[in-house]
């Protein structure tokens, strides 16, 4: 994969994973979008080391392919990173009460956390596929983050590990749509970080 002199956009790039991979892509001389919606260290990124900071809402399409628009203004896009979190919904399937776990709590996860990996991977890929292939035919590559709760969720975790479990779902499928296009999909799961 072509690092140095491509464009990079990473989605939740401001917070501990995002922050950690734009330095990375930063100094391995990609150019590289941090698209978050934490103005304050998103800015201070940006200042830091002359990224480029783009407040994103992984949920909108426009949000997402204003950033994208940026990303390729600087150079080929042929990275996307998704590390954005937030807030999940949690609680046992069934309360101490006899109450079952909300519904729309449940929903508001899998749309964060499910729903807008979708949203960015499909975008990302649409343009990436616009750029010039490499010597070899690669284009690109796509790294999502899922969870180990994807595979085994804790107690009170069910709608963040439903989301996750549809992250890792989708990896195989999107890695096999896209092969011909010479981009690659790779999802991480990630135990415990302890950031925010």
């Amino acid at each position: 994969m072509q690092i140095s002199g491509s464009s990079a956009l990473v989605v939740g790039g401001a917070g501990g994973l995002g922050e950690a991979t734009v330095r990375r892509l930063h100094g391995a001389g990609a150019k590289v979008v941090v698209a978050d919606l934490a103005d304050e260290k998103g800015k201070a990124l940006e200042a830091e080391l002359g990224v480029r900071y783009v407040p994103t809402d992984a949920t909108s399409e426009e949000s997402v392919n204003a950033a994208i628009t940026e990303a390729e203004a600087l150079a080929p896009l042929r990275i996307s990173v998704d590390t954005h979190g937030g807030p999940a919904s949690g609680g046992r399937l069934i309360g101490k009460d006899g109450s079952p776990l909300d519904l729309d709590g449940f929903k508001k996860t899998i749309e964060f956390y499910l729903t807008a990996v979708f949203n960015v991977m499909r975008l990302s890929a649409a343009a990436i596929a616009r750029t010039e292939p490499l010597e070899e035919g690669a284009r690109g590559v796509i790294v999502n983050t899922a969870s180990i709760a994807g595979y085994e969720g804790q107690i009170g975790q069910l709608p963040y590990a439903a989301a996750k479990g549809g992250v890792l779902g989708m990896a195989l499928v999107a890695a096999r749509d896209l092969s011909p296009l010479g981009i690659r999909v790779e999802t991480i799961e990630p135990g415990t970080i302890n950031t925010r």
